[in-house]
């Protein structure tokens, strides 16, 4: 069985990453997305082990200690961070991963396996941005312009990442997601290790005919 792939997919928060690589990894076979750990409270409506894995800061430091994330970072003083163990046990079983983790994390992943492929999902602007931030509902103002500001830095990173996708029509995106994701699986290195028995058929000297 062949080596699954490993997808980094990161975005500034309002752009619209999480309903897309759900949607994505619901239409595709093979794919699914690394569940991280985190310090931050759980929301309504989250499930642990589902959202993400819930923990306290002393728990998650003691696992920093013990080299246990592939990758982590402290992002709205919260710390998150991603299982080294769960994520190779995926990719060897032939799994393709995606991990949903900021510019901070993908720098560190990008060291420790330079063949993941990137994807930094942009807004049409920045007024949209600020307009899909404020229709939550749930942030006062002056978190809302925190949010906008962390948006900018997290946004001057893109030239760190293999593709860009806009999410301003949201099933055009989706449909760029799983264009890269279906012509990673068609690479030729990894379509000639799937299906080596049959390239070796298929160039085989013929049996001369007599």
């Amino acid at each position: 069985m062949s080596q699954g792939t490993l997808f980094i997919v990161s975005a500034p928060s309002g752009a619209g990453k999480t309903s897309l690589v759900r949607e994505l990894i619901e239409s595709l076979d093979g794919i699914q997305v690394s569940v991280s750990h985190t310090t931050r409270a759980k929301r309504e409506g989250e499930v642990n082990g589902v959202n993400y894995h819930f923990t306290d800061v002393a728990a998650f430091e003691t696992m920093i200690a013990r080299g246990e994330f592939f990758e982590y970072a402290r992002v709205f003083d919260n710390y998150y961070g991603t299982s080294r163990q769960a994520v190779q046990a995926l990719l060897t079983a032939g799994q393709d991963v995606i991990l949903e983790i900021d510019w901070q994390g993908a720098q560190q992943v990008r060291v420790q396996m330079p063949d993941a492929v990137s994807i930094f999902i942009l807004p049409p602007s920045r007024d949209e941005l600020e307009r899909r931030l404020s229709s939550r509902g749930t942030d006062e103002h002056a978190v809302i312009a925190r949010r906008m500001r962390e948006a900018v830095s997290e946004m001057s990173h893109y030239h760190e990442y293999d593709y860009l996708v806009v999410n301003d029509d949201f099933t055009t995106a989706l449909q760029e997601l799983q264009s890269l994701v279906i012509s990673r699986r068609l690479s030729r290195s990894l379509m000639s290790e799937r299906h080596a028995l049959l390239l070796s058929a298929l160039l085989s000297q013929a049996p001369a005919i007599e």
